[in-house]
């Protein structure tokens, strides 16, 4: 045979398909018939979810879990965009950052109860007589349980891009648009991937509260793993419960399986150092990805437009104003910035008196002193709650999350597992909770509290384990060349090396603790009903009877505490990091 028909017929070898791409068209096509039978429910009219439509009975647990799961995946998506524009903007401008930060910061505390409160009535007006508006205020509160963690996560990992990298991809004359998708991204996404897995987990905690959603006499519940749950515990179903918890098993071992090992490994690609762990026990789906014979041919045209994008020489992020050469530069550079300064705090200026109108305006005539002191020192309860919380989860976290993050093939065994636990909703423990505190004749203000922390904690480990996976090899080495160890290792290389993952960590606990204060403070299993007196109580007992003014009020309350419990520790602490802890 010639040569030339032994090439031919070796590249008609190359394209056809071989096992990897049947695996892949069956991942593709049962991806797509998901998706559409889930597009397909958004049709149906709104009295289908106003009324009790939900069902115990296990054979319906895979199209609830299928529902939650497309939900989540949504919101997940909706968080990256937000994240990529909301965190990039307040890392790249200081006027900026000094307004969206304080913003993000009332953000993460707001609880979750709190958007439903006012967005429900917004989708529902938005698509009438229409599940889609409910699915939208679902997938809506979902978001607000994912975006503001990650979003934390690439503003501090865009803050602290090691100097000399940044330097050398300056020398090699690249733009600010390359840089940002070359080399800063690429930094972030060791830590951005992990915070993904805790917002995924995360959204969990708060998934009875997407999906049965009560506020006033408004009462929808879609059908999912959520409001499955909201239902078992409200008939004391304890069979019930225990499916749920086994359909949660199943779909975060799927999601871990599919989407986030690949990740994870994807990411270890952008540490700043070689490794010898690097490339090692890949999962399946990313081996699926490279030997896939039609798949490398159909991710090829996305490959190349990704290159074409981040490769552009664009200067979209720099704020800098080319001017004609005729004109002189640095006066009419000035003015613009000048300008362009006192617009943006006009803007602020204005946005800030009609949000305090509109507060005034929603609680003036409902609200008096007394119930503003009341609220004041219920805030006081739960903040002493999420102090002692923090540092009880750092003290315990942050070594377990070192050791974890320095081993990448123990780091790779315990990530189903840290997810499921992670993902593990509060609300299935107030049986257990209840029960406990009734029995013994406990306080409910001294063991309702860990309830608080059950989610939030996972954000400290989370990072924990981002940082200490992302740490610089030649360090470690550097390390044990001059035995640094014991209690000088901790000290002088460790602990300062993941400073800045724990503190994007501990922020979003903080934050997290206040958010679930709603869930913890107030449990009920049937007919009994436990409180702890504190804000997150004081605004679920409004929302439950529809009193928007003490809703506001209290939501209000939350914000402000958060926002100087943040200017006062948790900022001063990123500054330092920033300025004496940054790897450079």
């Amino acid at each position: 045979m010639p040569d030339s028909a032994v090439i031919s017929v070796g590249r008609r070898l190359r394209v056809l398909p071989n096992v990897w791409d049947i695996v892949a068209l069956c991942l593709v096509v049962g991806t797509l018939t998901s998706i559409t039978f889930g597009a397909r429910q958004l049709n149906a009219p709104l009295e289908t979810v106003q009324v009790a439509n939900i069902s115990l009975d296990p054979a319906m647990l895979p199209q609830y879990a299928l529902r939650t799961t497309l939900r989540m995946m949504a919101a997940l998506v909706a968080s990256l965009i937000f994240t990529f524009i909301y965190a990039t903007a307040a890392a790249k401008s200081r006027q900026a950052e000094r307004v969206l930060i304080p913003i993000l910061d009332i953000l993460q505390s707001v609880p979750v109860l709190g958007f439903l409160s006012f967005t429900v009535t917004a989708f529902m007006a938005l698509f009438p007589g229409s599940v889609l508006g409910a699915e939208c205020a679902a997938v809506f509160a979902i978001f607000t349980a994912q975006a503001w963690n990650m979003a934390f996560s690439l503003y501090q990992s865009l803050r602290n891009v090691p100097r000399d990298l940044d330097e050398a991809s300056r020398a090699f004359g690249q733009t600010t648009w390359q840089r940002f998708w070359r080399l800063e991204v690429p930094f972030a996404m060791p830590g951005l991937v992990w915070n993904m897995m805790m917002s995924m987990s995360g959204s969990w905690f708060f998934i009875v509260a997407s999906e049965a959603i009560s506020v006033g006499k408004t009462t929808i519940t879609l059908p999912g793993i959520g409001s499955y749950v909201a239902l078992a515990i409200g008939q004391r179903n304890l069979p019930a419960i225990g499916y749920a918890i086994l359909a949660m098993l199943v779909v975060i071992m799927a999601y871990d399986q599919l989407l986030f090992r690949p990740l994870v490994a994807w990411s270890r690609r952008f540490k700043s150092e070689q490794g010898d762990d690097l490339g090692d026990d890949d999962p399946w789906v990313l081996l699926l990805l490279r030997r896939g014979r039609l798949v490398a041919y159909a991710v090829r045209p996305f490959i190349a437009m990704v290159n074409s994008v981040t490769l552009a020489r664009l200067e979209p992020l720099s704020g800098s104003l080319t001017l004609p050469s005729r004109v002189s530069g640095e006066g009419v550079r000035t003015a613009g910035r000048y300008v362009g300064v006192t617009v943006w705090w006009g803007c602020v200026a204005i946005a800030t008196g009609f949000g305090f109108y509109a507060l005034y305006k929603e609680m003036a005539g409902s609200i008096g002193t007394g119930d503003i002191l009341l609220s004041i020192r219920y805030g006081f309860y739960t903040l002493a709650r999420v102090v002692v919380l923090i540092i009880l989860a750092s003290v315990f976290w942050v070594p377990l999350g070192i050791w974890i993050g320095l081993h990448p093939k123990l780091s790779r065994a315990l990530q189903p597992v840290t997810q499921f636990l992670a993902a593990f909703p509060a609300n299935l423990l107030f049986p257990v909770v209840v029960v406990g505190i009734l029995h013994f004749h406990l306080n409910p203000n001294v063991w309702l509290s860990p309830l608080m922390i059950l989610g939030a904690q996972w954000y400290i480990l989370f990072n924990v384990i981002a940082g200490a996976s992302a740490f610089p090899g030649d360090l470690k080495e550097a390390a044990a060349s001059f035995r640094v160890r014991g209690v000088n290792w901790w000290r002088k290389v460790m602990l300062p090396g993941v400073f800045t993952y724990f503190l994007t960590g501990a922020i979003t606990a903080s934050g997290g603790c206040w958010n679930a204060s709603m869930v913890a403070e107030l449990v009920s299993w049937g007919d009994t009903r436990l409180e702890a007196q504190g804000l997150g109580s004081y605004i679920a007992r409004a929302t439950l009877a529809g009193d928007y003014p003490r809703i506001v009020l209290g939501i209000t309350v939350m914000a402000i505490f958060v926002t100087l419990f943040n200017r006062i520790l948790w900022r001063p602490l990123s500054n330092y990091a920033e300025r004496r802890l940054r790897l450079t």
